[in-house]
């Protein structure tokens, strides 16, 4: 009997033994499924969706600056790719993210072509993978004539613009004749009867390089602003996302400074007075709503003495409801100062005055009303627009325009606002200096890998004063100068320089198509977004979306952040070619220890085709 109770406490315990190793083998399943598999993530107590997440890699980023923080956990090993349909995904002009939050917006006011981010919990924390068939896209200055079709597999614009000469098809490629749907000749003539009617010297419509900025809003593919530039002038060419949502992207995939963007409710993106001209041709733009709102925008951001031309269809010269239209922006425009510069046929182009004494002299109760004198008409980030007129300041008025020289003279000479963002001449010159050393080091470390005609689209992720794309000049490329949201008052400078930028929350996604930009330099803003408490790897995988296969990024900044960013290079595919410097101090890093990271974005094998 004894015996028989002793056997049977020990197969009792074998098999509580069985059971307790079955039970801790689950639990390794159950653990390492779960960190393997972002699909089991849920939020807000629905089904996960494999796209979103609230923090895909859940931590802790408190003073990252500590040099005793250990910065080697919970980095990942690889990142997961979004499904291909999300191809063209911008995360914050997403209409789908709109039905999907319920948001209620006033289609008649363009709300719904504004931005609307996603909130934290259904962020895009996968890798943007490129259309089937992409290829390397082709280099500048051939692509301002054609493009690979595969690239931006859409056809449509090339039948609805059919009549217009936009863009058309040629078997693997679209090709681009300058036409446009005021263009009937091409761009290129158009641009030089706009000279013509302003009488400008040589025809030219840089006037002697006094014409340097211009903003082309409804821009259609942007053929306008690509053969401006042979003109010495750069234009900021812009577009919603609407019912023609590729254009912005052939323009960009061309290799032409353009950016989606929509006159609605927000001021545009840009400082006051940074633009000495603006263009529509048959932007289909409602200038009359809210009391000539939008109109008043573009007052706001046309320096002194600049111009608005404005051009509708000859098929509109005898229509009545065309003449009611245009004889009510008359009205409008008069009320403001504006004047009739000149006209011909269905193009009138209006100036706006020179200082604000024409303000001064209108009746009392003249609408529109002058802005209040504690107005910022350089606040730009998610302020809404105001219905009034942004008078000049009391020097622009006592000088009678904007005191800037020429253009080029003006991208090294001290802008007069340099004072109003309390940095001296003397500071100016020794930022330029600085940025032309950086820039010939970057170039020097990158000789061996970078191809000729390779780089195109260029974005300075903090553009400070504007030094580094200054100091690109002298190569065939552009640069979107970003101003972060702490330093915006600075894009004022870039502007005045006679360079394009734009103001940016570095939080949040930027608004641009994926695979647009072949080079970003990223300078502080990882150590900026980390002290706001915002994710770096956030940040990291939105610059590959917007980075070209075969594009490099440049980051500078401390140590400890650029020992853990590169951590996550293989999971990102930017381990093509790596080198990491320690840059010799100068009057911009003296205080802080710098780093400089250079990495070049691989081609994904086996999912791209090659030229």
């Amino acid at each position: 009997m004894k015996h028989k109770t002793h056997s049977l406490s020990s197969t009792r315990l074998l098999k509580l033994l069985l059971l307790g190793f079955i039970i801790l083998l689950a639990l390794l399943c159950l653990y390492y499924g779960s960190s393997f598999a972002p699909s089991s993530r849920r939020s807000d107590g629905e089904d996960s969706d494999p796209l979103f997440s609230g923090d895909l890699y859940t931590r802790d980023f408190d003073d990252l600056h500590e040099p005793r923080r250990d910065l080697t956990l919970h980095v990942p090993q690889s990142i997961p790719i979004c499904d291909e349909r999300f191809s063209e995904l911008i995360p914050c002009l997403d209409r789908n993210l709109i039905y999907q939050l319920k948001l209620k917006l006033n289609l008649s006011l363009m709300e719904h072509y504004e931005r609307h981010c996603p909130p934290p919990e259904r962020r895009y924390n996968c890798l943007v993978p490129p259309p089937t068939g992409y290829k390397i896209p082709i280099r500048w200055p051939n692509s301002r004539d054609e493009v690979w079709k595969a690239n931006i597999p859409h056809t449509h614009l090339a039948q609805e613009k059919s009549d217009q000469n936009w863009m058309v098809v040629n078997g693997d490629k679209i090709n681009f004749p300058g036409g446009g749907t005021h263009f009937h000749y091409g761009a290129d003539k158009y641009i030089i009867a706009l000279a013509k009617m302003l009488k400008f010297p040589g025809e030219k419509l840089n006037n002697g390089g006094n014409v340097r900025n211009v903003l082309d809003v409804g821009c259609g593919v942007a053929s306008f602003g690509a053969y401006l530039l042979s003109h010495d002038i750069i234009a900021m060419s812009l577009a919603p996302n609407d019912v023609h949502e590729n254009q912005i992207q052939f323009a960009l995939e061309r290799g032409i400074p353009s950016t989606l963007g929509v006159l609605g409710t927000k001021r545009l993106p840009y400082p006051s007075r940074s633009f000495e001209l603006a263009h529509c041709s048959r932007c289909r733009i409602d200038w009359l709503q809210r009391d000539g709102i939008l109109l008043l925008e573009l007052d706001r951001l046309l320096r002194p003495g600049g111009y608005f031309a404005y051009s509708s269809p000859e098929a509109y010269a005898h229509d009545p409801e065309n003449r009611k239209i245009g004889m009510a922006m008359h009205d409008i425009l008069k009320r403001m100062c504006w004047k009739v510069v000149a006209k011909k046929d269905q193009t009138v182009i209006w100036g706006k005055p020179i200082s604000n004494s024409c303000y001064l002299k209108r009746d009392p109760g003249t609408l529109p009303p002058l802005c209040n004198l504690n107005d910022d008409s350089d606040l730009t980030w998610n302020v809404s627009m105001q219905a009034c007129i942004s008078r000049y300041s009391a020097k622009m008025h006592k000088q009678k325009g904007s005191g800037l020289v020429p253009w080029p003279q003006r991208l090294t000479s001290a802008p007069p606002r340099l004072e109003e963002v309390g940095v001296s001449a003397e500071e100016f010159k020794e930022d330029s200096t600085v940025w032309q050393l950086r820039v010939a080091e970057y170039w020097k470390e990158m000789r061996l890998v970078v191809q000729r005609d390779s780089i195109r689209n260029v974005m300075d992720m903090n553009s400070n004063l504007g030094g580094f794309a200054a100091a690109l000049i002298n190569k065939d490329v552009w640069v979107m100068n970003v101003a972060p949201i702490n330093s915006s008052a600075k894009l004022k400078i870039v502007y005045d320089r006679g360079l394009l930028g734009t103001v940016h929350d570095w939080c949040e996604a930027f608004s641009t198509y994926p695979r647009t930009y072949d080079l970003l330099h990223a300078w502080g803003v990882f150590s900026e977004i980390n002290v706001r408490g915002c994710s770096m790897e956030d940040l990291l995988i939105e610059m590959d979306r917007i980075l070209r296969p075969d594009g490099f990024v440049i980051i500078r900044d401390v140590p400890s952040v650029i020992n853990y960013i590169r951590k996550y290079f293989t999971a990102l595919r930017w381990d093509g070619w790596l080198s990491e410097v320690e840059p010799r101090v100068d009057a911009l890093s003296k205080v802080v220890e710098e780093r400089v990271l250079i990495a070049r974005k691989k081609l994904w094998e086996n999912e791209l085709a090659t030229v």
